[in-house]
């Protein structure tokens, strides 16, 4: 149970940044914590991991923030960063997992993509007749006749985003570095001719988006999709269905892992930053029985799950070499 928020200390609100991924199951945890104890709700922005990492990383001061959420593990560079910056002292927390779902209205019949088929739809530059050329595709047919006789229109998330760092790495990378035409290196940019819309960071607005313009596909959290089931569909990609448990075991070849960063020179000044850590690591929280479960959280395997609940209950602190 928290401490009275009466006592001396210098800050009793929690200021948290990062991801709009993780963003619902951390505001679920700060609700809890704000209705549970006598500490007032932590303020939640949701910034992108990158904009989140950015932020954190701005100093030790009571200013900045005091954990930043993310849909994929701190950057080596992130970390250097932080480290310049005196930030030094932080643990990271793994609370589960997602997938980045593509998904569109369910006013469409489902549709079947491979990673090469959307990255093809996508990139700025693709190989026709073995040289690569600015992408000349204008409907998914013209990519193959099997998809949808659609322009090829996708909202998706901003460079800021550990959403769109993931989509890149996962699938335009992944596709482009078995090519010979981009020289065996992964080749992730973007189309700019408005195939690809930039639709911000917060994925709700993606989700708005889609169930007006019913031609086009959105890129987001499995997490929204299981939130919008009554307006939106998903897609297969090579073969396998974005559920729970193709997204654990890593057969949805589109999955990713979420995180937390604590920044942990603030528990002093901020004590309320153990009770949230505390309730956020909890059984009663990421547990296959926990609440997140219910909200679209795919939860971590026992065994993982009680090492990371160990490694954070010790404030395990982060190394470079961990990022490696």
């Amino acid at each position: 149970m928290a401490a009275s928020v009466g006592s001396a200390h210098a800050r009793d609100q929690i200021r948290i940044v990062g991801s709009s991924t993780v963003f619902p199951f951390s505001s679920y945890v700060a609700e809890e914590l704000g209705s549970t104890t006598d500490w007032p709700t932590p303020v939640i922005e949701s910034t992108g991991s990158g904009g989140g990492m950015k932020i954190f990383c701005e100093g030790k001061e009571l200013d900045t923030p005091d954990f930043t959420n993310a849909s994929r593990r701190m950057k080596p560079s992130e970390f250097e960063r932080c480290q310049e910056n005196g930030v030094t002292d932080i643990t990271e927390a793994l609370i589960g997992y997602d997938g980045i779902a593509f998904a569109q209205s369910n006013k469409n019949d489902s549709a079947a993509f491979t990673r090469e088929q959307i990255a093809m739809a996508l990139l700025e530059q693709v190989p026709v007749d073995g040289e690569l050329v600015d992408n000349p595709y204008k409907k998914w047919s013209d990519i193959d006749s099997s998809l949808p006789d659609r322009e090829i229109r996708v909202y998706g998330p901003p460079t800021t985003s550990g959403t769109r760092d993931a989509f890149e790495e996962l699938v335009l990378e992944a596709v482009t570095e078995e090519m010979e035409a981009y020289g065996n290196e992964g080749y992730a940019n973007l189309r700019k001719d408005g195939a690809y819309v930039d639709a911000g960071e917060n994925d709700n607005l993606i989700v708005q988006r889609l169930d007006k313009d019913t031609d086009a596909f959105g890129i987001f959290g499995y997490s929204f999709l299981d939130e919008n089931s009554d307006k939106l569909i998903g897609s297969s990609i090579d073969g396998v269905d974005a559920e729970p448990e193709a997204i654990s075991s890593g057969d949805y070849p589109v999955s990713r892992s979420l995180w937390f960063y604590i920044k942990n020179s603030h528990a002093d000044d901020v004590p309320a930053m153990d009770d949230y850590v505390e309730l956020f690591m909890s059984d009663k929280m990421i547990s296959d029985l926990g609440y997140l479960k219910g909200i679209g959280l795919i939860t971590l395997p026992q065994a993982e799950l009680e090492e990371w609940q160990d490694r954070v209950g010790e404030r395990t602190k982060l190394k470079k070499s961990d990022l490696e």
